[in-house]
C-alpha cells in the first residue's frame, strides 16, 4: 500500500467496483513500478484476490523516481474519485509537500482542480511553515517564472481632468476597434476564399459511419467587436441551411448508418435539425468536459455535446462495450476534439468504412472531406497547420478516397 495516497473507497463505491469486475472484468489496467509496487489499482487488486482471481491487466511504469510515482498515483486517482473538500485539500497538501517548487497552476492541471484552490492551500502551508516559500516556481511547460506577478500601475488623472481623460480613452478605443475590425474582416475573407478554392469535390462512395464537427456560424451581438474570438478567424463557417444543403449534395451516408455530430450549447437545436434533415433519428449523446470554462451569454460553457443519430437498421454497441457518457479532457487548440471520441467510434464499429466530414486531422482508417490538412497528423503538427496538401488516408476496407485535402470547409 506504499502508493495508496488517497482515502479508501466508501463501502458503496467498493461494492459498485466489485460488481463491475464480476460482470466485466478489470477494465482499467493496474499500474505497477519496476519493483512490483502498485501505483494505481489497489482496490482492483484487493477485489480480484478476494474473488480468487490470479490474473488481471497490468501496466509497468519504468524510470520514475519516488516523487514521480506519488504524483502519478494522485493524478490517476484524483479526478475519478468522489472526495470531500477536506480530502481534496489533504491530497493537494501532500502534493505540495512533494513538489513545493511546482506552480499552483501546474499542480491544478495535474489534479484537475482550480488553481485558486491550490494557491489557497499553498498560502496556508507557507504561513504555517510546512513548506518553504519559493520566489520562482516551475510551470507546466517546465519554464521557471516568478511566483508572484509584479503589480502594474496606471496613470490616474486629477479629479477635475477625469471627464476629459475618459473622453480621450473612448476615442482611442473606438479607433482601435475600427482598425481591428478591418483587419479581422480581411483575414476572415482570406480564410473563406481559401476554403472555397481548396474544398474537395464530390465523394466517391457512401459510408455507414459518419463523424462531423460542422463549421457552425454563430450569431454575435456586434459585428464590430463580437467576432474577435469567432470561428471565422480559423476556418470558413456556414449557416445551418448551407450545412444541410452540402450534406444533401454530397449524400455521404448509406441507407443504414450512424452519424456522430458535434454541437455546442447555442447550436444544439441546429445540430438536431441537421440530423433530422438527413433522415437520422437522435438516439443518444456523449459529453466532453473540457475542464476549463469558456464564454457564453447564459453560462460559461466548459462542455460540448456529441449527438448520435441512427438511420435504418443499425445495431447499438454490444452490452459492456459502451463508453461512459462523460469524458473529461482539457481542451487544446481552437475546435480540436480529443482523439478519444474517434478512437471510441473505431472500437465500436471496427472494419467498416468511416467518413469524417469537415476533417481537421486526418486519421488512419478514415476517409475525410475538408481542406487545409497535411497527409498525416504528425506532418500537420510539425508544419503548424501549414497549407501543404497531402493524400487522404484509405479506410480499412480499401475503399476509394474522396478527392482533395481536409479540414473544415465550405463548398466551392
Amino acid at each position: 500500500m506504499k502508493y495508496q495516497l488517497l482515502p479508501r473507497l466508501s463501502p458503496e463505491e467498493f461494492e459498485s467496483l466489485e460488481r463491475s469486475i464480476i460482470a466485466h472484468g478489470v477494465l482499467v489496467p493496474v499500474e505497477y513500478d519496476e519493483a512490483g509496487e502498485i501505483i494505481d489499482g489497489h482496490h482492483r487488486v484487493e477485489i480480484c484476490e478476494s474473488l480468487g482471481l490470479v490474473d488481471w491487466p497490468r501496466f509497468v511504469r519504468k524510470g520514475l523516481n519516488e516523487v514521480d510515482k506519488r504524483t502519478l498515483s494522485r493524478e490517476l486517482n484524483f479526478a475519478r474519485r468522489h472526495l470531500t473538500t477536506a480530502q481534496k485539500q489533504a491530497v493537494i497538501a501532500d502534493q505540495l509537500r512533494d513538489t513545493p517548487s511546482i506552480s499552483s497552476r501546474a499542480i491544478a492541471g495535474m489534479l484537475g482542480v482550480d488553481h485558486k484552490t491550490v494557491a489557497s492551500v499553498r498560502t496556508r502551508m507557507v504561513d504555517g511553515g510546512e513548506i518553504p516559500h519559493h520566489d520562482e516556481v516551475e510551470g507546466k511547460d517546465g519554464v521557471r517564472q516568478p511566483s508572484r506577478k509584479a503589480i502594474k500601475t496606471a496613470f490616474v488623472p486629477d479629479r477635475e481632468n477625469v471627464s476629459e481623460f475618459l473622453k480621450g480613452a473612448k476615442i482611442i478605443r473606438a479607433e482601435k476597434q475600427k482598425v481591428s475590425h478591418a483587419v479581422r474582416l480581411a483575414h476572415m475573407d482570406m480564410v473563406r476564399e481559401t476554403g472555397r478554392a481548396t474544398a474537395p469535390g464530390k465523394l466517391q462512395r457512401q459510408y455507414p459511419v459518419g463523424y462531423a464537427d460542422p463549421p457552425w456560424k454563430y450569431a454575435v451581438r456586434s459585428e464590430v467587436t463580437g467576432r474577435e474570438k469567432s470561428a471565422e478567424n480559423h476556418y470558413p463557417t456556414m449557416t445551418t441551411d448551407e450545412i444541410i444543403a452540402l450534406f444533401r449534395e454530397l449524400d455521404p451516408f448509406t441507407e443504414n448508418a450512424v452519424f456522430f455530430c458535434w454541437a455546442t450549447n447555442p447550436m444544439l437545436l441546429d445540430a438536431l435539425r441537421l440530423l433530422e434533415a438527413l433522415g437520422f433519428t437522435y438516439v443518444h449523446h456523449w459529453v466532453w468536459d473540457k475542464e476549463v470554462a469558456g464564454t457564453g451569454y447564459w453560462g460559461r460553457d466548459r462542455h460540448e455535446i456529441l449527438l448520435i443519430g441512427r438511420r435504418g437498421e443499425v445495431a447499438a454497441p454490444l452490452p459492456g462495450s459502451q463508453p461512459e457518457t462523460v469524458h473529461r479532457e482539457r481542451k487544446g487548440k481552437h475546435s480540436t476534439k480529443p482523439d478519444f471520441y474517434a478512437e471510441t467510434i473505431e472500437r465500436l464499429f471496427p472494419g467498416v468504412a468511416r467518413l469524417e466530414m469537415f476533417c481537421r486531422s486526418p486519421r488512419p482508417g478514415w476517409d475525410h472531406w475538408g481542406f487545409e490538412a497535411s497527409g498525416s497528423r504528425a506532418e500537420r503538427d510539425d508544419a503548424e497547420h501549414d497549407s501543404k496538401v497531402g493524400p487522404a488516408p484509405s479506410d480499412e476496407a480499401g475503399a476509394p478516397k474522396p478527392s482533395g485535402p481536409a479540414r473544415k470547409a465550405v463548398p466551392a
